[in-house]
């Protein structure tokens, strides 16, 4: 779906490479009002589509919405396949696909019953979100606040009257060097573009595989990860400042006091000594968060033949009272 107009992600057979400006709504502070919004890597401009709540379908519905770090999308496209099955979640948010644009398994996943939009990359990265029986409308397919940057780490689309972002943020390691100073960059970037989707008043939900264990009840007791990308206080800061005062970690707010693992390395037996750290989240923005009712990690999945080395992480919200 990457370079597609919102239009185009509608089923609109015109091809709109400026759209009717009235259409969309610029929702960033600062930020240009031309060329009209586009949910597509060519425009670095943070909009949603002025109709997005009708055209996702009906608003307030009750919604399963997970995240699944799938760590290559061909390779585990069964465990993907029978994990949707088993579970039914309304959205699906994945990371690390390793897949290019063309080589999603976009068939196989509509015959399952869901129908997805998706940002490729070859190797690394990759981020798609899959909706069961509606079609995402797509609002952004990258990270605004740097043209340079072509990692393909965040995309977001409108579904039954919530948007959502499925984000994949970077590793940082080794640190100290360029892989950190880019994460803590980019973390500072995804805040910066969450406040002005809060600002906008739609309902968002933020998911997927933040590489940040917040704090030490996420991570099992060790002392070896003390100087990794993943635990430093750098990273935990920027993490504290994303969320602040307004956005609900679902997870942690619904499981206070518990270790919820959300990843366990291959190496080192850590599975098998649920030597964990919980590295995927869902934030809620504050319109949300009094509809959070359930939330968990399906762990089982992460003990599967030839499971990724993370397993989905998933919240319900109830339906919005009338």
């Amino acid at each position: 779906m990457v370079g597609r107009t919102v239009d185009q992600a509608l089923g609109r057979t015109f091809l709109a490479t400026q759209p009717p400006a009235s259409r969309y709504r610029v929702i960033e502070r600062g930020a240009p009002t031309g060329p009209p919004c586009v949910g597509a890597l060519q425009w670095n401009v943070a909009c949603v589509p002025a109709d997005w709540a009708a055209a996702a379908g009906e608003t307030g519905e009750a919604m399963k919405i997970a995240t699944f770090n799938i760590n290559n999308v061909n390779r585990r496209l069964a465990n993907l396949l029978g994990w949707l099955e088993q579970e039914r979640p309304d959205v699906a948010c994945l990371q690390e696909l390793k897949a290019d644009q063309d080589a999603f398994p976009e068939a196989a996943i509509r015959e399952a019953g869901y129908e997805s939009v998706w940002a490729g990359q070859r190797t690394w990265n990759g981020v798609a979100i899959l909706a069961r029986g509606a079609k995402p409308v797509l609002t952004r397919a990258e990270l605004p606040g740097d043209p340079s940057d072509r990692q393909a780490r965040y995309i977001e689309a409108a579904v039954r009257g919530v948007l959502i972002a499925s984000i994949y943020a970077p590793n940082g390691n080794p640190r100290p060097g360029p892989k950190f100073d880019y994460k803590l960059a980019w973390l500072e970037r995804l805040r910066k573009h969450a406040t002005a989707l809060r600002r906008s008043g739609a309902p968002v939900v933020l998911a997927g595989d933040f590489n940040v264990a917040p704090t030490d009840l996420d991570i099992y007791k060790t002392k070896s990860w003390e100087d990794d990308a993943l635990v430093h206080p750098d990273s935990r800061a920027a993490f504290r400042r994303l969320v602040g005062r307004s956005w609900t970690d679902a997870l942690r707010h619904l499981h206070p006091d518990e270790r919820l693992y959300t990843f366990w390395h291959y190496r080192r037996m850590r599975w098998p000594r649920d030597a964990g750290l919980r590295l995927d989240h869902l934030l809620l923005s504050p319109n949300l968060a009094n509809r959070l009712v359930a939330g968990g990690v399906d762990r089982e999945v992460r003990g599967l033949e030839g499971a990724s080395d993370h397993a989905p992480a998933w919240i319900e919200l109830a339906a919005e009272a009338s």
